[in-house]
């Protein structure tokens, strides 16, 4: 499983999917979020700004991360 570490105390999910390369724009996170295509820590997520802190786990697509 691979990490991301951010800088701050979290990061919004919207823009940790757009760090990660995993969408293009925020646009698209948006969608992938209201579509129930992201997990964070097992759990469907629909809240697009929902703060990611360290020790979190995300799902998307078949691709999993762990925040530092």
């Amino acid at each position: 499983m691979e990490t991301f570490k951010i800088k701050g105390e979290y990061i919004q999910l919207n823009q940790l999917l757009k760090a990660l390369g995993w969408c293009e724009n925020g646009a698209d996170a948006n969608l992938a979020i209201e579509q129930r295509q992201v997990k964070v820590n097992g759990e469907t997520e629909l809240r697009k700004r929902n703060k990611i802190v360290p020790g979190s786990r995300v799902e998307f697509r078949n691709q999993t991360i762990t925040i530092e």
